[in-house]
């Protein structure tokens, strides 16, 4: 029995124009020091742009949990992307949006306004520079999905 929960479907694969893929990823990064700063707004406004980000890249989130001072993220990727080019894309865009952006729905810098935490705890950055990656068998994706 247990080999088949291991067994993939052809739905479950990704087909591009010339691969076909199963690339799934659990990410896990921190703010800067593990500062607990993912609250309220600060962490919807994140997981907000975390998604979008992957909506752009065509990355798939399966499961995404923002805690305080960590964010977890389940992710099937196409093949085009190394994990830690995601990584760095996604911290990149989160932390210059969440501490800078904004502007175009507010006035300028009215994030750094909303969030002066932000502004004083991290003035330059908001992640922390080192990211934790595994990549997961099917099996591990169901039993998260069961939980969901």
């Amino acid at each position: 029995m247990e080999a088949n929960r291991d067994m993939v479907t052809r739905q479950e694969l990704r087909h591009d124009r010339h691969t076909v893929s199963l690339l799934t990823d659990h990410l896990v990064f921190s703010p800067k020091y593990r500062g607990k700063v993912l609250l309220g707004d600060v962490a919807e406004v994140a997981e907000e742009i975390i998604r979008g980000t992957c909506k752009e890249l065509d990355i798939e989130v399966i499961d995404m949990a923002v805690n305080v001072d960590h964010v977890h993220l389940f992710i099937k990727y196409p093949p085009k992307y190394s994990v830690s080019w995601i990584a760095k894309r996604l911290k990149g865009r989160s932390s210059k949006q969440t501490l800078l952006e904004k502007a175009f729905t507010e006035k300028r810098f009215a994030v750094r306004d909303k969030f002066p935490q932000l502004k004083e705890w991290c003035p330059g950055h908001l992640w922390a520079p080192s990211c934790y990656h595994k990549t997961f068998k099917k099996s591990f994706i169901n039993k998260l999905l069961e939980k969901v």
